[in-house]
């Protein structure tokens, strides 16, 4: 898993810091890839993993982020939702989420998930190492 979306909703912005900062080591070697203000968060964060920058989510940040899903440019999503926020864009966020589904991507929506994630995916990365 190299590259890997992260974003959060406004609310959830300071969770999503906080949960890469503990993983910063794991997340050595990979690129984060990140809608506007989320990239911003990380960024201001401390977090020092290289980061690629979209646009913010609702000018066309969660749509770009849905054809490198479908392009096959992506191999897992973090993306911290507050179930409370409701704007138009949100359409954007289904069809970004159904992608996800439709390609088979890895996809967290919470701290719980995305760490159950990691686990798996350090689980497989250590298999893979030793069957070498």
């Amino acid at each position: 898993m190299k590259k890997i979306v992260v974003m959060a909703h406004n609310t959830k912005k300071p969770d999503l810091v906080a949960f890469l900062k503990e993983r910063e080591e794991w997340l050595w070697g990979r690129t984060l890839i990140a809608t506007g203000r989320s990239a911003q968060a990380v960024e201001a964060g401390g977090v020092e993993v290289p980061l690629h920058h979209l646009s913010p989510g609702k000018s066309g940040g969660y749509n770009e982020i849905t054809e490198l899903i479908k392009a096959e440019k992506v191999d897992m999503v973090i993306f911290f939702q507050d179930r409370e926020i409701q704007e138009q864009h949100h359409i954007d966020i289904r069809h970004l989420l159904d992608a996800c589904n439709a390609s088979n991507i890895p996809l967290a929506t919470n701290p719980a998930t995305a760490e159950l994630l990691i686990i798996g995916l350090i689980r497989k990365e250590y298999a893979e190492r030793q069957a070498m």
